[in-house]
């Protein structure tokens, strides 16, 4: 099973630590377009803050975000898993995991990155800002740079397992799956249930999906088909409605009424 994650807006950054290696990060296959867009990045940054400010949609209050990319490539880096923040991340709680659950997360927890591709919870990457929906100088959309590049990777990630794609709609537009994949893949959307009526409620959608990983984490589970992922999250305590299998994969409705 890989459950591929979202990544968040918001970014811890490490204060001390080694610097950036692309070629020791998992998915080795992507390093070439990790170094194109690192270099388009950090370059636009460095060269015209102005610019880099508009492309990456930052105000001036958050010029130091444009400073911090311009030196990417040797600043400190820490665990992606430390990295990332956010309500998902907040939920999923990896540095709270249990030891056996923190050994499944290596192997099958997997975050898109606008920067990177994906990333594995153990790979050191320091703290960047490039939005999924970003158009850079010279390359045009990061969507459509990792689009040409990102399904080898992941596919090799899912091996013969179940894909649990939790990604927003930004992150899905860097790949979809083949229709050969499609009985392999499970989307999951939440639902907000009150007063009758069923909405998507961005805090809601993100805490339970962080909430959602951690439990199978922790259990052990490792459905290999999308109802068995229905099942096994039944099991934990959701309320799971499952749609007819499509050539994109199967969505799971999980339905919350609140969280605590």
């Amino acid at each position: 099973m890989l459950i591929l994650l979202p990544p968040s807006e918001g970014k811890t950054a490490a204060r001390r630590g080694k610097s950036l290696d692309l070629a020791a990060l998992a998915s080795p296959s992507l390093t070439a377009t990790r170094t194109t867009l690192l270099e388009a990045l950090t370059t636009l940054c460095r060269d015209d803050p102005d610019r880099a400010a508009t492309v990456l949609g930052l105000g001036p209050a958050q010029r130091d975000l444009v400073a911090r990319n311009a030196s990417l490539e040797s600043a400190p880096t820490a665990r992606a898993d430390a990295v990332y923040t956010g309500v998902l991340f907040d939920a999923l709680g990896f540095a709270t995991l249990s030891p056996a659950a923190r050994r499944r997360a290596t192997s099958r927890v997997a975050v898109t990155s606008s920067l990177f591709g994906i990333v594995r919870p153990g790979d050191r990457i320091p703290a960047y800002r490039l939005s999924g929906d970003a158009v850079l100088p010279g390359l045009g959309s990061v969507a459509g740079v990792w689009r040409e590049v990102l399904g080898e990777a992941v596919t090799t990630g899912m091996g013969t397992g179940l894909l649990v794609d939790l990604r927003s709609s930004t992150y899905a537009a860097f790949w979809r799956p083949t229709p050969d994949l499609g009985r392999r893949v499970a989307t999951v959307r939440v639902l907000h249930e009150s007063g009758g009526r069923r909405t998507v409620v961005s805090h809601f959608n993100k805490a339970t999906k962080g909430r959602i990983v951690r439990a199978l984490l922790e259990d052990g589970a490792d459905p290999r088909t999308p109802k068995a992922l229905a099942e096994a999250l039944t099991r934990l305590g959701w309320t799971v409605e499952i749609g007819d299998p499509t050539p994109k994969g199967t969505q799971l409705d999980v339905v919350v009424s609140d969280i605590h």
